[in-house]
């Protein structure tokens, strides 16, 4: 099972986010995410995003809260831990990303963006809870079937 990491970098009511345009056979490819990647076989998932925030941004976070897991479960692709994490402070400039396109959106656009629905759902979850959450996503295809957040089925629409 992949493990992977992805944050949310917050100023100013923003959020950076990656828009994958640059990466073939990429999942993701014209979607709007988080930053993250993958965590490598020495890692810890807090030393994975330091470093993946490092590799696709230029930036370093001051503050890291581990914010929750998202289980993607899925029909077809690989299933995903992904660990969750929300970041307010961080030193630097930003630099291209190899990737995709960086730019600070506002809380309020994001979910007009080309995301997967689940994104949607964790996004959320970031602004209206303080507590660590576990969420399990399930996908028929890239469409979102199912949800459970903290073992109980969340309603979807």
């Amino acid at each position: 099972m992949k493990q992977t990491t992805l944050c949310y970098i917050e100023r100013e009511n923003q959020y950076l986010m990656l828009h994958r345009t640059k990466k073939a056979d990429d999942y993701n490819h014209d979607k709007w995410v988080g930053i993250g990647g993958h965590i490598e076989a020495d890692e810890t998932p807090q030393d994975c995003v330091l470093r993946e925030v490092w590799e696709e941004t230029g930036l370093s976070l001051e503050d890291c809260a581990y914010r929750g897991i998202v289980r993607f479960r899925s029909d077809e692709y690989e299933d995903e831990d992904m660990h969750l994490f929300s970041a307010t402070r961080f030193t630097g400039e930003i630099i291209d990303c190899d990737e995709g396109d960086l730019a600070w959106i506002d809380k309020g656009d994001l979910l007009r963006l080309t995301m997967w629905e689940g994104d949607k759902v964790f996004l959320k979850l970031l602004d209206t809870r303080e507590d660590f959450f576990d969420l399990t996503l399930s996908y028929r295809g890239e469409t979102l079937v199912s949800a459970t957040l903290d073992g109980i089925p969340m309603e979807l629409g």
